[in-house]
């Protein structure tokens, strides 16, 4: 499955503007970098995955519609899924991006 180029959208409209955002194809979705850190990406399974604190990681998880982020059979500590409906609205959304710009903007630049 493709990543969801709506919801792409919708994220590059809450990005615009942010100083250091660039965009680039990773893990088969779309992923919203900045000063070159993964903040957040429109998944190819849908909805989003989603950079966060790892020391905040569980009280985000808490939230509906959120799970461990699982590659090759391990959950990535700092990394969530989002499935699509936590993002239907666009206050959702804002708050997801939100939390991923926040914790990319406090990491060093690469």
């Amino acid at each position: 499955m493709a990543y969801d180029e709506r919801l792409a959208e919708r994220i590059r409209e809450l990005v615009e503007g942010e100083p250091g955002v660039t965009e680039q194809k990773m893990f088969g979705g779309l992923a919203f970098l900045v000063g070159g850190n993964m903040a957040v990406a429109a998944s190819h399974e849908g909805g989003l995955l989603l950079r966060v604190d790892p020391d905040e990681a569980e009280q985000h998880l808490a939230h509906p519609h959120t799970d461990p982020f699982v590659m090759r059979g391990r959950a990535m500590n700092g990394w969530l899924r989002v499935v699509p409906e936590g993002v239907g609205t666009d206050v959702e959304l804002r708050r997801w991006v939100n939390v991923g710009v926040t914790y990319a903007r406090s990491l060093p630049p690469k």
